[in-house]
């Protein structure tokens, strides 16, 4: 695992957020009672320099595929074939398993994906030799979706752990998501104090945002510590994935407007037009105004 997150660490510099011209409405004194702060990781805690998890995005990223392949040991012998849509294909395959199953947004482990993608190539004689999978899939990523993390992360993690209130994540991810946190930060996830038990990922629940169960599952994980869900501020920068879900169950809401890349208002999409965040913070440190 080092090996990963020494390259992360390798590839990754400096991303500075993109201002959306939005203003904070933070209350006028922080709510009484609050005892937990969950986010969302990607637009949030760490800029993204494609606004999501890769796996959302599908234009041709070909070179990319094929230089993270090289990276990692594999030996390319037809670089000019339709990689990336292989890809996508091989990826929807996978959705598509998941969805016959009933659920409404599935999520896939990527590992299983590029294994499975690996393996068709070397059948079509795209590429031969062994390389190191999970190797190629992080170098893929730090080429596509380039994170860092947004200003002001590491002193709101401490500002909140030192006040004793709990730490989640709801977010969409996969195996390493967390890794960005020993990469460019310098401190594991479980270091800065997020607790497990309150650490929903859609890549181990094989299921996606907006999905209601991800934080039905947060929500009885916290019930169980006694912790209602207006005790609870979650803070995320999509209307439709991070807001809607978490106010469903109840949940107090910030929508992060901190990035341009990744700030989602869903004003195209009229079924969350009566949605609307409790608070709006343009920056981390302004969670200090609220709770």
């Amino acid at each position: 695992m080092s090996h990963l997150i020494d390259h992360i660490r390798k590839n990754s510099s400096r991303l500075d957020p993109l201002p959306t011209g939005e203003t904070p409405t933070n209350p006028p004194v922080p709510l009484l009672g609050m005892r937990a702060v969950v986010f969302d990781i990607y637009g949030t805690l760490f800029i993204s320099g494609s606004g999501d998890i890769s796996l959302a995005r599908s234009e041709d990223r070909s070179p990319a595929i094929v230089a993270s392949l090289e990276s990692a040991g594999f030996t390319i012998d037809n670089p000019n074939v339709e990689w990336s849509a292989a890809f996508m294909d091989t990826l929807e395959r996978f959705r598509e398993q998941r969805a016959k199953q009933g659920i409404e947004f599935p999520e896939v482990r990527i590992q299983e994906v590029w294994q499975g993608f690996i393996q068709s190539a070397r059948m079509d004689g795209w590429l031969t030799g062994e390389g190191d999978v999970e190797l190629a899939i992080i170098d893929y990523e730090c080429r596509v979706n380039p994170c860092w993390p947004m200003p002001n992360l590491d002193t709101i993690l401490h500002w909140i752990a030192d006040r004793e209130l709990k730490l989640g994540i709801v977010s969409n991810a996969q195996f390493y998501t967390p890794l960005l946190f020993p990469a460019l930060m310098d401190k594991s996830i479980d270091e800065y104090g997020f607790e497990p038990d309150y650490s929903v990922w859609s890549y181990i629940e094989r299921e996606g945002k907006p999905s209601q169960n991800l934080y039905r599952k947060l929500k009885d994980n916290l019930a169980r510590d006694g912790i209602v869900p207006g005790e609870v501020l979650y803070v995320g920068n999509d209307l439709r994935n991070d807001i809607w879900p978490a106010q469903r169950c109840g949940f107090r809401t910030a929508l992060f407007a901190g990035d341009a890349r990744s700030l989602r208002w869903r004003e195209e999409d009229p079924a969350y037009s009566h949605v609307r965040p409790d608070f709006v913070i343009t920056d981390l440190a302004q969670i200090r105004d609220i709770v």
